[in-house]
Parts: C-alpha cells; sequence; structure tokens
C-alpha cells in the first residue's frame, strides 16, 4: 500500500510514524513543501517546544479547546498526554512538567524533540522528502509537485496546518472550510492610564470584551502591560474564545478589565468604605491596598480624578464609586491585534462534522484522512495544540494503513 503525508510538522510527522511502525509493509512518502521539516516544533516555546499539558483528566482537558473539544472527548481517551509522554520516553526523550503544568523536554531544547522524530521516521523507513511543495490533489489519489512529477497512492493524509492550500485541497475534495481566523494573540491598547507602564505585571486579572453592552468571553489569569497594549495568560486566552467576535469587528472593541476579581458583589465597595476609615489620614499615593503594582494603582487614581496629596478621609462618594468602577470595570479599547512570540495559531479549518474520528478519514472522500491544525480545533496556549496534532496524528497512523 502507498500512503502520502502532506505537510512534515507535528502531526504528519507522528502519523507517518505510527502507520510505518504498525504497517511496515506500507510504503510512506512525507512530503515537505520547505527545505525544513518541523519548523513549527523548532520555534515553538521559546525554542524549548512545549510538547503537551499535565492534564490527565479528559473532561477537563477538553475545556482548554475552544473549538474541537466534543469531538476531541473521545479521541483522548485513545491517545492523550500521558500517552505523549510515554512515547517520548520510549523514544529516549526526558520531558519534566513545570509548576503551571506544561511538559518540556528536560534539555530545554526543542531540538531534542525535532530529532527525536526525525530518527524515529528514518529508523521507521519514511520517505521524507524536503522541497517537495505540492500544488494539486487529483482524485484517485494522483499528487502534482511543483517540480511537475505526479505520484500516486492509495491513501493521503492532509496536515498542512493553517495552509491555504491544504484548505484548498480539502475543499476540492468535498470539504466545507471553516473560514480560519487568528487565535492566541495580545492585544493593542493605547490608553493614557497604562503609558510608560510596559513590564507591569498583575497576577490575577479578569478580561472580557463588551459585546452589545455586555461583557462575554471572560477569562482571568496575569495580565502583563507591554509597550503596545495588554499581554498575558488572561489575554491569550480571551483571545482564542473571542477569536472570531474580533475578527468580524476588526479587532476594535471594548476590552473590560478587572483588576480585582477577587471582590466579587459589594465586597470591593465595602473594602474601599472600611480603607476610607481605617487609613483615615494616609495618602492614597503613598501606599496600594491591594496586590496591584503601585504604579498602576496610582495611574487608576488619576483616573478617577484623585489627587497626589489626597487622604482616603477626603474622598468623596463620587471619587470612591469612580475608583471602584476603575478597579473591576476599566473600558479600554481595543485597537488591533498583536502574536504571541513566534507562534501562530488559527481557528477554523476543515468542519469536523465530515470527518470520522474513529479513524481521522473523511466520510465524504475514502482514502482521505485529516490531522493537526488543518482541522477546526485549536486549543490555549500550554502544549495543546500539540497535544491535538499528536492525539489525531497517532489516530490518523493507526487507521491508514488498513
Amino acid at each position: 500500500m502507498k500512503i502520502i503525508v502532506i505537510g512534515a510538522g507535528a502531526a504528519g510527522f507522528f502519523a507517518s510514524i505510527i502507520c510505518a511502525r504498525k504497517y511496515p509493509n506500507a510504503e510512506i512518502t512525507l512530503l515537505e513543501a520547505g527545505k525544513d521539516p518541523l519548523a513549527k516544533v523548532r520555534i515553538s516555546g521559546g525554542g524549548r517546544c512545549n510538547v503537551t499539558h499535565h492534564c490527565f483528566d479528559n473532561s477537563q482537558l477538553i475545556q482548554y479547546y475552544p473549538r474541537g473539544a466534543k469531538s476531541l472527548h473521545g479521541v483522548f481517551s485513545r491517545f492523550a498526554p500521558k500517552d505523549t509522554i510515554d512515547w517520548f520516553n520510549q523514544e529516549g526523550v526526558k520531558l519534566k512538567t513545570e509548576a503551571d503544568g506544561r511538559i518540556f523536554p528536560v534539555t530545554d531544547s526543542s531540538e531534542t524533540i525535532v530529532n527525536c522524530l526525525l530518527k524515529a521516521a528514518n529508523s521507521a523507513k519514511v520517505n521524507l522528502k524536503t522541497s517537495s511543495p505540492v500544488i494539486n490533489i487529483l482524485p484517485g489519489f494522483t499528487v502534482v509537485l511543483k517540480k511537475g512529477n505526479q505520484l500516486d497512492c492509495d491513501r493521503i493524509m492532509i496536515a498542512t496546518g493553517g495552509s491555504a492550500c491544504g484548505h484548498r485541497w480539502a475543499k476540492d475534495l468535498g470539504h466545507h472550510i471553516v473560514t480560519p481566523v487568528p487565535s492566541l494573540f495580545t492585544f493593542n491598547v493605547k490608553d493614557p492610564r497604562l503609558d510608560d507602564l510596559a513590564g507591569v505585571a498583575v497576577e490575577l486579572a479578569s478580561v472580557s470584551v463588551l459585546v452589545q453592552g455586555k461583557a462575554r468571553f471572560t477569562q482571568s489569569g496575569p495580565l502583563l502591560v507591554t509597550h503596545w497594549g495588554i499581554s498575558g495568560p488572561a489575554v491569550l486566552k480571551l483571545s482564542a474564545w473571542a477569536a472570531r467576535i474580533l475578527y468580524e469587528n476588526h479587532y476594535h472593541m471594548t476590552l473590560l478589565i478587572n483588576w480585582l476579581p477577587a471582590y466579587q458583589g459589594e465586597s470591593l465597595k465595602e473594602e474601599l468604605l472600611k480603607l476610607k476609615s481605617s487609613y483615615a489620614k494616609k495618602q492614597l499615593y503613598s501606599q496600594c491596598p491591594f496586590n496591584l503594582p503601585k504604579r498602576l494603582w496610582q495611574r487608576l487614581l488619576q483616573s478617577a480624578h484623585i489627587n497626589q496629596d489626597k487622604i482616603w478621609a477626603e474622598l468623596s462618594k463620587t471619587q470612591l464609586i469612580l475608583l471602584e468602577k476603575e478597579l473591576r470595570q476599566g473600558n479600554y479599547q481595543i485597537q488591533g491585534r498583536g502574536v504571541f512570540k513566534d507562534e501562530f495559531v488559527t481557528c477554523g479549518g476543515v468542519d469536523l462534522s465530515r470527518i470520522n474520528f474513529k479513524t481521522m478519514e473523511s466520510k465524504v472522500c475514502p482514502g482521505l484522512y485529516f490531522a493537526g491544525e488543518i482541522l477546526d480545533i485549536d486549543g490555549l496556549t500550554g502544549g495543546f495544540n500539540f497535544q491535538s496534532a499528536w492525539t489525531t496524528g497517532a489516530i490518523a497512523g493507526e487507521s491508514m494503513g488498513i
């Protein structure tokens, strides 16, 4: 049997290795348009490669996927983070878990993962062809290369990530494509309250986008003020969950920031009244009574029209209301999106309703398989996107040789 896998990224490589090992008599060709395979693996995690995440409860694991969670729930029962860890351990790669649950090779080098996959593919006799861009897939299946030659095969898998070519081929072969849009990005925000505060970090904040006057897609976590706006885990999570509505609004929406999400209901108002009494003669600018950087606190005081020499006892009712609003419901205007380091994730891709997740085979084009980011699946930052690549790749690999 001849099998062609298009796209030598994480999903394509993993599927090829799994398939070659399970079906040693199959002839597996892995095509890569560029000179270097596994390019995204090399740059991921700041060059360290965040292989997966230390989340071993599948019901909890799927909550990290804004799109594709329902489909992944079943396949994670067959290949999940523990299986990924076991696989790399068996290949001689030692992994470590960091405090936030992210898992990396102990070498802190993505080259460890790249070399492991290259070695495994070579030993399994996967025929890797780099600098071999595909220009078309003909029914049947015949793969037409840019160089002019054609390759025939019995089974074919498309694992081209967010590439427009992969989407076009999938569409030509009967699949609906959910319009791809960016996910996992930072927010460009220009606001006087944030001027000269680049580098200021808040341990826990809550962020939402306003949709028809209501807070939507609320996410919590650390927040970081940057030279161009706002970043940090809370923003990245929000960008993933709200990816589509942000795109539809051209990345110009109102961002609601709650700097003190631990205070619920009227509790912050009550705390401010207590401080007005207990700190009566102290200047507000001299010390921040909350777990916020002093520079940020002072800037929020300015925004609430509170002068630098003001003492707590002198706060008016109006100023207290304004201060509470700045702390819990600060409105900031998103004026575009940035990027998250060198990583780029899209939401959208091949519609999941036409994929058999028991095999990763197309329901409308027998012999055609998909894995990885070409599917309408995307996860939050933390190793979740790689895990969906390993999982879908493993299942496709086990099925293609049948």
